[in-house]
């Protein structure tokens, strides 16, 4: 029974993902090649002085991610030292400077290594203001590096790989955002939290007393899982209820995490000219995933010992309520 948990899983992200392969990989094609800028664009390149229209080699190309980059780290490392004194910091204090340096990194790297509990550390508006952002422009970042790289490809030794800030911009404002907007609306139906309540207190049916922390959750894991970072709201990685409520919102973010690397080989070939090198490589990725979905799954089954047998199942790093499979 659970190998036909594990084919019908894997068959729902599956057809999900190869619904979307074609639309979204030709989405993402217009969005890295049309030669026309929105109004909120032209504004924010005035806004860091950047010539949208101008070519770039891979040199200016990388200096210019470094320096967006080194940007990011301080104003994400700022924001945490002055929480304090920020609307919605829930009576927090200012985040230490280790953690806070630690946090920055790691978020501008795409890495989003959490050392801490976010929602006893930090506020509203650091989760907001400082880690999702972040969340957006690291995965915008890793975005515009593949977009240049499948340029250089193309352009076939001339050395222009594109416009950094061109590419950073859409692929937050034309891709992620929208994508992110779609996703939070979903995951609050299905019953992630979505508020700036902060902590409740509640007691319980035992009489006993508790809290129950609540905050801007959804719109967080959206980009989270969009752009494939790690921890999230509760530096849980999608185990916490709150961010993650039911088994369907389970599959949900499971495709989420997928689906846009998978429709990056459409856009890859239809830059390239060549769809039929993309499909190879679709092919190559399905195989792959397929193999270790396989052997994960037996190895996982078949996990033996007395703790094993008395838990019922090799549960150890596994979410409780959706089980081996989901997990």
């Amino acid at each position: 029974m659970q190998w036909v948990w594990a084919a019908t899983a894997l068959l729902t992200v599956a057809v999900a993902v190869a619904v979307c392969y074609r639309p979204l990989g030709d989405h993402m094609v217009r969005v890295f090649t049309s030669d026309k800028h929105w109004r909120v664009e032209l504004w924010l390149y005035r806004l860091v002085g950047a010539d949208p229209d101008h070519q770039q080699r891979w040199t200016a190309y990388f200096r210019d991610l470094l320096l967006f980059s080194g940007v990011g780290l301080a104003m994400l490392y700022v924001v945490q030292r002055v929480q304090a004194w920020l609307p919605y910091n829930l009576g927090l204090p200012n985040v230490s400077p280790d953690s806070a340096f630690n946090t920055a990194a790691s978020f501008v790297a795409n890495t989003n290594w959490q050392s801490y509990s976010p929602e006893h550390t930090m506020g509203f508006t650091v989760q907001m203001l400082g880690l999702t952002v972040q969340s957006f422009v690291s995965a915008g970042v890793g975005l515009a590096v593949a977009i240049a790289l499948v340029r250089s490809i193309a352009a076939r030794g001339t050395g222009v790989v594109g416009n950094f800030f061109v590419d950073v911009m859409r692929a937050n404002l034309r891709l992620l955002l929208p994508a992110s907007i779609l996703a939070t609306v979903v995951l609050v139906a299905a019953g992630a939290v979505q508020n700036l309540t902060g902590f409740t207190d509640i007691t319980t049916v035992a009489g006993s007393s508790g809290v129950i922390p609540g905050g801007p959750v959804a719109s967080q894991e959206a980009i989270k899982i969009l752009g494939t970072n790690g921890g999230g709201f509760f530096n849980a990685n999608s185990a916490h209820p709150f961010e993650n409520p039911s088994a369907w919102a389970n599959l949900f973010q499971t495709f989420l995490l997928i689906v846009i690397p998978f429709a990056s080989l459409r856009a890859f070939g239809k830059m390239v000219g060549d769809l039929k090198l993309a499909r190879s490589i679709l092919a190559t990725m399905i195989v792959l995933f397929t193999v270790a979905y396989a052997f994960l799954t037996l190895f996982e089954l078949s996990g033996g010992g007395d703790a094993t047998r008395l838990a019922g199942a090799a549960m150890e790093g596994k979410e409780q309520r959706f089980g081996i499979i989901g997990s």
